[in-house]
């Protein structure tokens, strides 16, 4: 990941915003995935990828490692 490129480009997105979107996206194509392979109904995966994102923001499953390195 390259943390800090829209705060880099200066097109006034926010690094926030950016990574929001980014990954609403990847939730919305395994959503879409998961339906055209799997028969599941995307808008009940996307609920549930929510649901699951918050929960591990809230109560992780595990600790985070490694630093933050600046190229």
């Amino acid at each position: 990941m390259k943390v800090g490129m829209y705060k880099e480009a200066g097109g006034g997105v926010s690094e926030e915003k950016a990574w929001g979107i980014v990954l609403a996206d990847t939730a919305r194509h395994i959503a879409r995935a998961l339906e055209s392979g799997y028969s599941e109904n995307a808008s009940e995966v996307i609920r549930k990828i929510r649901e699951s994102f918050e929960k591990e923001l809230n109560r992780p499953t595990s600790s985070l490692e490694g630093g933050f390195v600046n190229k």
